[in-house]
């Protein structure tokens, strides 16, 4: 079968597929979409066509494996997409800029909360926090280790106190 001949069958049954497609999308508009691609798939993918198999069975599995990818596709998207005027906290923050004023408030509240703690539960925990081992800290400030990991846990216990707030929000 030549391209010409091809394209001539291939146009005849151009008003069966939209048939076939308006089921699929139930949409006039969208189904001459649909026949369209089918269309342009069976030109481009010509040289697969096997002369002798059915040419009607064969574009309406073309057509159906279109309709199929294309609703995948727009479902992923959807799922990937709030198309909605009301965005849900829980999808707020894909379409939310950080706030750089909130971080700096919170940044405020820890300072605040690391001042509030005495001396020596202070300086323990930061040099924790930077990266000091136990026992490193218990050689610097010549104290046992044990009373090293007992101020660092009180620390943690007063800050956490204090920046509760933040914990019960953040979940």
């Amino acid at each position: 079968m030549t391209q010409l001949q091809f394209n001539e069958q291939l146009n005849d049954y151009s008003t069966s597929l939209r048939s076939f497609a308006l089921n699929f999308t139930k949409d006039l508009e969208d189904a001459n979409d649909l026949v369209q691609d089918t269309m342009l798939k069976a030109v481009t993918y010509y040289s697969k066509f096997k002369e002798g198999t059915n040419l009607k069975g064969w574009l309406f599995t073309i057509m159906r494996n279109t309709f199929i990818n294309n609703y995948r596709r727009l479902v992923k998207t959807n799922a990937l997409i709030t198309q909605s005027d009301d965005i849900t906290y829980a999808n707020l923050h894909y379409s939310a800029t950080n706030n750089g004023v909130e971080s700096k408030f919170v940044l405020k509240d820890i300072n605040k909360a690391l001042d509030s703690l005495a001396p020596e539960y202070y300086i323990p925990f930061i040099k924790y926090f930077e990266g000091f081992k136990y026992h490193e800290i218990a050689e610097e400030l010549n104290i046992p280790i044990g009373t090293v990991k007992t101020r660092i846990h009180v620390a943690r216990g007063q800050l956490k106190k204090y920046l509760k707030n933040y914990s019960l929000d953040r979940g």
